[in-house]
């Protein structure tokens, strides 16, 4: 399984929203991408999250969900 580095760049404005989508509907993750750990830096937008999966095309079906709100840099880290 391949470890990712997951940054999030919260667009304007919507750092109250991403949190409010959160606690309504989880991270929506499809099977196969596994949440590992995450840290927020609220001063600037950004949230690195580690993931896990043998699928990378699943980022695509997580992003689609919080698209609209945030912008993705995926990163293999090993």
């Amino acid at each position: 399984m391949t470890t990712y580095m997951v940054v999030e760049r919260f667009r304007e404005g919507c750092f109250e929203r991403v949190y409010e989508r959160f606690r309504a509907r989880g991270r929506m993750l499809p099977d196969g991408l596994v949440y590992v750990n995450s840290w927020v830096n609220r001063e600037q937008n950004l949230c690195f999250q580690l993931m896990q999966t043998d699928d990378h095309d699943l980022f695509a079906v997580w992003t689609r969900e919080w698209d609209d709100l945030t912008e993705f840099e995926i990163i293999p880290v090993d």
